[in-house]
């Protein structure tokens, strides 16, 4: 799986995991992310497609480096123009 690939694949984890926002957009914590089962399957790598979500605005964060159990609580946002239409729509 390629990194654009692995950020279409949190897109979707986000917005199931998440919890959707009146702007559109959807938020879930870093320990949410991290300690998904789902999730630990299919990112090798979380923190670093995190990041390339990050790098492409896909996702907002605070801070650079998310680390397990200091920054579980760290509210990640998956923006609102990353949510196709219809699927801000259904919620």
């Amino acid at each position: 799986m390629n990194v654009d690939e692995e950020v279409e694949r949190l897109k979707e984890e986000i917005k199931r995991l998440g919890k959707p926002q009146s702007d559109g957009s959807y938020t879930v914590t870093f320990g949410v992310l991290f300690n998904d089962d789902r999730c630990a399957n299919i990112f090798e790598a979380l923190v670093g497609t995190l990041r390339a979500a990050k790098k492409r605005k896909i996702v907002t964060y605070d801070g650079e480096l998310l680390l397990q159990g200091v920054h579980d609580n760290v509210e990640i946002k998956l923006k609102a123009e990353a949510v196709p239409s219809d699927a801000a729509e259904s919620t």
